[in-house]
């Protein structure tokens, strides 16, 4: 019979190693439509007709990713442009399209070309992402996925904790967010592919918006859902 000082040496091994695999995450690897995808998050707000074709764009990548063999890093920059920005009007609805061209890490970098897609990751008890308002807010309440809803009898923006633009101001505790394993897609959003390739997401809703605080999905062509 194992004595008590096995036991518990066999117990303390166990959960060294459950650490060790837990803090090993695998590198993403192509999505089963031989697709690849990366999801990063954007080191600039995007808005379609507000944010000009032609202006760069970086982005910083999520989790690791395999590439033909090779593994980019986590938070490897990825550099690119808005290649199409057009306000929604009466007539024809919003379009925004991203591409990023290039991608750096400390001990490499690659070309690459990829296109932002109509899959983002939900934190919290998110589902999906509205274009111009929360998932439980009326729909003439304005929301930029940025910040808190104002006081309907205030004109006074309220910025998450942390923004710069409120710093003195005194902000009750929110729960930190957590980021879902699964990616959705952006609600009122389609997507048309150019000849060339290009990926444009495209809404009759409303203005489409990009924020700095969401984690977006940049391909190389159209995903299939994620199971």
């Amino acid at each position: 019979m194992p004595t008590r000082t096995t036991l518990v040496s066999t117990l303390v091994l166990c959960i060294c190693c459950s650490r060790t695999l837990l803090g090993q995450q695998k590198p993403a690897a192509a999505s089963p439509s031989g697709v690849q995808e990366f999801p990063v998050t954007l080191q600039q707000s995007v808005t379609a007709g507000k944010t000009p074709a032609g202006t760069k764009i970086q982005a910083k990548l999520g989790i690791a990713t395999l590439v033909e063999g090779t593994v980019i890093p986590r938070d490897a920059i990825f550099s690119g442009e808005v290649v199409e920005s057009a306000a929604k009007t009466k007539s024809d609805p919003s379009r925004v399209a991203l591409r990023i061209d290039s991608v750096q890490w400390k001990n490499g970098s690659a070309s690459i070309k990829i296109y932002l897609t109509p899959w983002f990751y939900p934190t919290g008890e998110a589902v999906g992402q509205d274009l111009q308002y929360g998932p439980t807010q009326p729909a003439n309440r304005t929301w930029n996925g940025q910040g808190q809803y104002p006081d309907p009898n205030s004109k006074v923006y309220k910025p998450f904790p942390g923004s710069d633009s409120d710093k003195g101001s005194a902000v009750p505790d929110t729960p930190t967010a957590i980021t879902s394993n699964h990616r959705v897609l952006m609600k009122n959003v389609d997507t048309a592919t150019s000849n060339d390739g290009t990926l444009t997401l495209v809404s009759k809703r409303g203005n489409i918006k990009l924020d700095k605080l969401t984690i977006y999905v940049f391909a190389s062509g159209d995903l299939i859902p994620a199971k």
